[in-house]
């Protein structure tokens, strides 16, 4: 029969999430993110031990769970600062030449840049998903909050069902005997 093994929480950031995943090792962890690096060697990712954060990658054992690390606010705030532009000197125009080096040629002008590709579908994407990660999260914890009623209601139906069950039985004895007694009363 093959041993069972037993399963450990790992996580590594990726974006603006975590992503755990329950696995047996850390080279399954870093299978199962895809990951040809040894991403605990480089401090990127680690063991989690914390029962909350555990919960659902080990019910979904090899499956990554993303979690949104921190709200919005937190997020725009660890970005890193941007740095102020550097001042340009004007490009020099056709036939310019510096004085201090006669025989320099002019520069050719140089490509305009690309213009930056546009990241509206990237935003629209993100957003969606965390919308979507907010409304699982809701949805998860309303239907936590049903089962505890669940199982706060069973709890009192099971006690309810026990002492009903306690008095039906002493009644079953105390009847059983009286039986027994009149039954011996009648034989002699």
């Amino acid at each position: 029969m093959p041993r069972k093994q037993k399963l450990k929480v790992f996580r590594t950031p990726t974006g603006f999430h975590d992503a755990y995943v329950a696995a047996p090792s850390q080279k399954a962890a870093l299978e199962a993110w895809g990951s040809e690096h040894d991403l605990f060697a480089r401090g990127i990712a680690e063991k989690v031990d914390d029962p909350e954060l555990m919960r659902e990658p080990l019910a979904k054992p090899g499956v990554i769970i993303r979690r949104l690390r921190g709200n919005m606010s937190e997020q725009i705030a660890a970005l890193p600062k941007s740095k102020p532009a550097r001042k340009r000197s004007p490009a020099p125009k056709p036939g310019d030449v510096p004085a201090q080096d006669p025989s320099a040629r002019p520069k050719k002008r140089a490509v305009p840049p690309k213009p930056k590709p546009d990241r509206a579908a990237l935003d629209e994407a993100e957003r969606a998903l965390a919308e979507a990660e907010k409304q699982q999260v809701k949805e998860h914890r309303a239907l936590v909050r049903r089962l505890a009623d669940l199982e706060r209601e069973l709890r009192e139906l099971e006690r309810g069902h026990s002492s009903e069950l306690t008095k039906l039985q002493k009644n079953v004895e105390k009847l059983r005997s009286r039986y027994d007694r009149a039954m011996e009363e009648w034989r002699n």
